[in-house]
């Protein structure tokens, strides 16, 4: 489940592809012969619902790679709880995801409870910052990262305003005329990368000296003024040496990619390992899948360390990277 049409398309169709050299790759080295089902969303909880009443009827899909977005993890979670399935997201953030409302709901990244203080910690204690605003999207994403960071930077003693906007926005001019000439950042919550881009070139419009700081759903080629930070709830896999192999044949079949991509990866490997486990123990079907979940364990996975869930669904030792975008538009780790 990604976004392969739409506004986020682009992070969708990397997801996919990661998916599909992650299945072809478990095949060959088991023997098996599972297969992808696609499955667009847009970035879309309504999408999503109606995609996953699709995926519910066919009795044949064992378990879910995704949905991509917070709001598509909520939109789905009764959906997939009624029927037992069980679902591994590579960029569902919203901390609340594994509360115990969505059973049967993964994920192999960190939560936006990693993100806040990453971020707020980086605002105040790198980059010196002490008077910040936040775009605050008004997802399930959104929210909740805001309140995360918001949280972070009141604690370390930095004035901080919250600006809701609604998802459907096109413009953010008006926003930043608003925004005081002694901000420092506005860290943006969006998860269509362009948007992000959109407040910094505003910015540089109104003559305005903040810097953007864009959350993991901003981490695009789409967000590329130099100056700008973006958080990224996975490395660059290029600079670890277990993703190597991975890495160098994505790049020679599908092209470059970014930070959303390779956690696919990793999560359908997740799928597949609790479905041949549950083959091999004679019940290879949703409840099968579903119950060796908690016992996957990816050694030296592409993100650069183990994977093994907690009781709750999350990952354990996952962490936040920092990115800043250089003069050519590029992002560079800083942290």
């Amino acid at each position: 489940m990604a976004p392969l049409t739409g506004g986020a398309a682009s992070i969708g169709q990397e997801q996919m592809n990661f998916a599909r050299l992650a299945a072809e790759d478990f095949n060959s080295a088991n023997g098996s012969s599972y297969t992808l089902v696609e499955s667009d969303t847009q970035l879309d909880a309504g999408q999503a619902s109606t995609q996953a009443s699709s995926i519910v009827s066919d009795s044949a899909i064992l378990g879910v790679v995704g949905p991509a977005g917070s709001q598509e993890v909520s939109a789905v979670g009764p959906a997939f709880a009624d029927a037992g399935i069980a679902y591994v997201s590579a960029s569902a953030t919203n901390s609340d995801l594994t509360n115990g409302d969505n059973p049967g709901f993964f994920r192999v990244i960190p939560t936006d409870a990693a993100q806040g203080p990453t971020v707020g910690g980086f605002i105040t204690d790198e980059i010196g910052a002490s008077n910040v605003v936040i775009l605050q999207e008004k997802t399930d994403y959104g929210v909740g990262l805001s309140q995360s960071v918001a949280d972070a930077l009141e604690a370390s003693g930095a004035s901080v305003e919250v600006i809701a906007v609604p998802e459907e926005k096109k413009s953010y001019d008006d926003i930043v005329s608003k925004i005081g000439d002694d901000v420092e950042v506005v860290f943006v919550t969006f998860q269509i990368a362009a948007k992000s881009e959109q407040v910094a070139q505003s910015l540089i419009k109104a003559d305005k000296n903040a810097v953007v700081f864009g959350s993991d759903g901003s981490f695009s080629a789409d967000f590329k003024t130099p100056g700008s930070y973006v958080a990224a709830f996975a490395p660059d896999v290029t600079q670890v040496p277990a993703a190597a192999d991975v890495a160098g044949r994505f790049s020679e079949q599908y092209g470059e990619f970014g930070t959303f991509g390779p956690p696919v990866y990793v999560a359908t490997q997740s799928i597949m390992q609790a479905a041949q486990a549950a083959c091999e123990a004679g019940s290879l079907d949703r409840a099968g899948v579903l119950t060796e979940m908690s016992n996957v364990v990816i050694t030296d996975s592409i993100l650069g360390g183990d994977i093994e869930f907690t009781e709750t669904g999350d990952v354990d030792g996952a962490r936040f990277y920092i990115f800043m975008v250089d003069e050519a538009g590029s992002p560079q780790l800083v942290q």
